[in-house]
């Protein structure tokens, strides 16, 4: 089913005052950049939650305001964009995003300087986990012909199906040395008894 505008824009940002300020222009950018694609593709994008003048940042900063920002869209079926250009708490959004029924584009920049790839790869991590349905796209500009041609998918379908032809089963992979196996037993075994902080507010 086409989606239809306007595309709500929920941007996800770090919970330091500090951080969201320095990041806060790559983030402009970003959305500059993906305004302009939906507008070539007859669509328009609509900021669900507005720039601070005080914190001079527009990012979500806190777990409160996200369920604010979600429970202030016109419904729960409008279609969403997280819109992601450097690091983000996912926690700032999940709880409006596993309850949300409209369909759903988290998008990042590929970037050397700016993690908003891994950001957003946290973030669908996290999505992923809870069984929530989304899209995904990356571009370096929002320029590039895989992106605009994959973000029309998505206005088309409300979804993005990948090519994952490189994807095989474990089962037919070779058989793993013993040695190496050995190891990850015991890297598995020492996890599972003394923990390890492997990434923000994983329970691992």
């Amino acid at each position: 089913m086409p989606i239809q505008s306007p595309i709500y824009l929920v941007v996800s940002g770090d919970s330091r005052l500090a951080a969201n300020q320095t990041c806060w222009d790559a983030q402009d950018k970003l959305e500059q950049a993906l305004s302009k694609a939906l507008q070539s593709l007859g669509h328009t994008i609509k900021r669900a939650h507005e720039y601070n003048t005080t914190k001079k940042h527009g990012f979500i900063d806190s777990q409160r305001m996200g369920m604010k920002v979600f429970a202030s869209l016109p419904s729960d079926n409008v279609p969403l964009i997280v819109a992601e250009a450097v690091w983000q708490y996912s926690h700032h959004v999940l709880a409006g995003l596993t309850t949300h029924k409209g369909p759903i584009l988290t998008v990042a920049n590929w970037s050397g300087q700016w993690p908003g790839l891994v950001g957003m790869l946290n973030l669908n991590g996290s999505l992923t986990k809870a069984g929530v349905k989304y899209s995904t796209l990356w571009s370096v500009d929002f320029t590039d012909e895989f992106f605009l041609n994959k973000l029309k998918e998505w206005l088309e379908n409300g979804t993005i199906q990948h090519d994952l032809s490189h994807v095989r089963s474990l089962k037919e992979c070779k058989q793993i040395p013993n040695n190496l196996e050995e190891i990850g037993k015991k890297v598995a075994q020492d996890i599972l008894k003394n923990k390890a902080i492997m990434g923000v507010f994983d329970e691992v």
